[in-house]
C-alpha cells in the first residue's frame, strides 16, 4: 500500500449547517462541498445523511456527517473527554495567541496555552462536543529527532509496564539542553 496522505477525516455532527458555520467563523475554514444521499453508498442501507467537507489547510480536509435517523450522538463515556480531539497547527505563538483571542471573542471557553515543550496548545469544544486543539510548534533543534530515536523503546516499555517511560521526561522538566549536551559529549568521548 502506498499511502500518500489522509484524504479526509470524518466525524458526526448534530447539525451540518451549524457545524459548517462554526468552523468558518471560529477557525476560518472554507466550506468545500456537501454530499447528501438517502441511501448509504457502501451498505445500500436507507439512511439519509448530509456529508460536509471543510478545508483545513494544505490539502487537509475535515468532514462531518449529520445522520438524523440515528440515535442522538454522544461521546464514548469510557474515554476521558481530553483524549479524542482534532488538532490544528498555526504558524507560531503570535498566531496561537490570536486564535485564542478570536475564539474567546466568539464566547468560547478556551484552556491554555498549555506548554508541551515541543509545541504549545489551546483547547476548546465545537458545538458537537468534539474537543479541538490549536497548536504552535516550539521544538528546539534536536528535540523531535530525540523523540523519534527513543520512540520504539518507549513503546516497548509501555507495552510491558503500562506506566510512563522516562526516556523523554525532559519534555516536562525543561532539561533537554542538558541531556542533549551530555549525549553529544558522550558521543565525542566514545570516538
Amino acid at each position: 500500500m502506498n499511502i500518500q496522505r489522509i484524504h479526509h477525516v470524518a466525524y458526526r455532527c448534530h447539525n451540518a449547517k451549524q457545524t459548517v458555520e462554526f468552523y468558518q467563523r471560529v477557525l476560518g475554514m472554507e466550506f468545500q462541498l456537501a454530499i447528501a444521499e438517502n441511501k448509504v453508498p457502501s451498505t445500500k442501507a436507507p439512511d439519509p445523511y448530509m456529508h460536509v467537507f471543510l478545508d483545513a489547510g494544505q490539502g487537509n480536509v475535515l468532514a462531518f456527517f449529520e445522520v438524523p435517523n440515528s440515535p442522538p450522538m454522544s461521546r464514548d463515556q469510557n474515554t476521558p473527554s481530553w483524549v479524542q480531539h482534532i488538532a490544528f497547527e498555526v504558524k507560531d505563538m503570535d498566531a496561537l495567541l490570536a486564535a485564542k483571542r478570536h475564539a474567546e471573542a466568539q464566547g468560547i471557553e478556551v484552556i491554555g496555552p498549555i506548554d508541551h515543550c515541543i509545541f504549545k496548545s489551546i483547547y476548546f469544544f465545537d458545538p458537537n462536543g468534539h474537543r479541538l486543539e490549536v497548536a504552535a510548534n516550539t521544538a528546539e533543534p534536536g528535540m523531535l529527532q530525540e523523540l523519534h530515536r527513543v520512540a520504539p523503546e518507549m513503546l516497548e516499555e509501555w507495552d510491558q509496564t503500562k506506566t510512563a517511560p522516562t526516556h523523554a521526561a525532559w519534555l516536562h522538566s525543561g532539561e533537554f539542553n542538558l541531556i542533549n549536551s551530555i549525549s553529544k559529549n558522550s558521543s565525542k568521548d566514545s570516538r
